[in-house]
C-alpha cells in the first residue's frame, strides 16, 4: 500500500488523487446504476463525461510534469538522470491514472449498454 501511495505522490498529488477520486465516483455510479436498474443514456453519459475528464486531467498532469522536468534542468544548467527522472515520473503517472479511470468508465458503460439491450430484448 505504501508503494501505491508513493507512486501517486510521485505523479503529483493534485492530479493523481483527483483522478483516484473520480475513479471512485465512476465505480459508485456504475454500481448504483446496476442496483437501481437505471440503464438510461443519462447514467451512461455522466460516467462517460467523468471518464473523459479523468483522462484529460491525467494528460494535463503530464504536461506539468514535463514543464517541471525542463525547469529543473534549466535551473541546474545540466541534465542529470535524477533531474530528468523526477519530472518524467510525474509525467507518466498522471496519464496512467487517467487512462485507468477512463478504461473503467468505458467498461462500465459497455456493461450498462449490454444490460439495457438485454432488457429491451426481453421486453419485446
Amino acid at each position: 500500500m505504501k508503494s501505491i501511495i508513493g507512486k501517486l505522490n510521485d505523479g503529483g498529488p493534485v492530479f493523481t488523487y483527483t483522478i483516484m477520486l473520480l475513479l471512485l465516483v465512476i465505480i459508485v455510479l456504475i454500481v448504483r446504476a446496476f442496483i437501481q436498474k437505471d440503464f438510461s443514456s443519462r447514467s451512461r453519459g455522466i460516467v462517460a463525461s467523468l471518464g473523459w475528464f479523468a483522462l484529460a486531467w491525467g494528460y494535463l498532469g503530464r504536461t506539468f510534469g514535463l514543464i517541471m522536468a525542463f525547469d529543473n534542468i534549466a535551473a541546474s544548467g545540466e541534465i542529470t538522470p535524477a533531474h530528468m527522472a523526477g519530472g518524467l515520473k510525474m509525467a507518466l503517472v498522471g496519464p496512467l491514472c487517467g487512462i485507468t479511470a477512463f478504461l473503467v468508465a468505458r467498461l462500465g458503460i459497455l456493461l450498462l449498454q449490454l444490460k439495457a439491450k438485454k432488457e429491451d430484448f426481453e421486453k419485446a
